[in-house]
């Protein structure tokens, strides 16, 4: 048992001290492009199909909610008949 508590000590500490990163590229000048260029659409649907399918989900969950609870408004104002 000690020694698979050794190697695997030792196993950790390789990966924490001498693991190389992945170097992620900067992307930001070309999302500031992207953002700044006038095209006609506003802000939060500049970064495409995802964006826009966000936007309508969210619009569509909003409006259901909207519904349900009206709907749920009008059931409980209503007089419960007597059996």
């Amino acid at each position: 048992m000690w020694r698979n508590v050794q190697a695997l000590r030792q196993i950790s500490q390789r990966t924490i001290s001498t693991a190389s990163r992945r170097q992620l590229e900067n992307r930001v000048p070309e999302n500031q492009k992207l953002f700044q260029e006038d095209n006609g659409l506003p802000v939060h649907l500049k970064g495409g199909a995802k964006d826009s399918l966000l936007y309508r989900s969210t619009a569509g969950l909003a409006l259901f909610g909207t519904m349900y609870t009206l709907y749920y408004l009008l059931v409980s104002s209503m007089p419960k008949k007597p059996n």
